[in-house]
C-alpha cells in the first residue's frame, strides 16, 4: 500500500498516485483530496522504498509506522505536546531504540510522525 503513497519535495502533505501520464504522474493530495500534476523535475519519494537508519541496518517505514500505532494504540501523534527536539528524539528512541542518532534528524523523525 505504501508503494502508492509519495511525498512530494516542496509540497506539503502526502499524495496518492492515480495514474501516470507522459512525463509526469498524477496524484491527488490525501488531506485536499485535489487533484495535480507530479513533473518529471519534481522529487516524488514512494514511501514504500523510505527506511530509517539504525545502527545495525536499515529498518523499513513500514516497520517503525507499525510501531509508532503500537505505541499510541492507533491514536495519532500530537508533535507539539512532546515538546522540544529533544523530547522528539527520546519519544521516538522509545519506538526504535537503535536508531542511528547522527543520521536520523530531528525534522525526520516530526516528518514521519506527522505522516502517522
Amino acid at each position: 500500500m505504501l508503494k502508492t503513497v509519495l511525498s512530494i519535495s516542496g509540497r506539503p502533505g502526502l499524495y496518492r498516485l492515480v495514474n501516470r501520464g507522459k512525463n509526469m504522474l498524477i496524484v491527488e493530495s490525501i488531506s485536499t483530496k485535489k487533484r495535480t500534476p507530479a513533473y518529471a523535475h519534481d522529487k516524488v519519494i514512494s514511501l514504500g522504498d523510505i527506511s530509517i537508519y539504525t545502527e545495525t541496518d536499515d529498518v523499513p517505514l513500514t516497520d517503525v509506522l507499525e510501531a509508532v500505532k503500537e505505541k499510541n494504540g492507533g491514536q495519532p501523534v500530537d508533535i507539539k505536546a512532546i515538546g522540544d527536539d529533544a523530547a522528539v528524539r527520546e519519544y521516538f528512541a522509545e519506538i526504535l531504540p537503535d536508531f542511528d542518532r547522527e543520521r536520523v534528524y530531528t525534522s525526520d523523525i516530526k516528518k514521519l510522525l506527522t505522516w502517522y
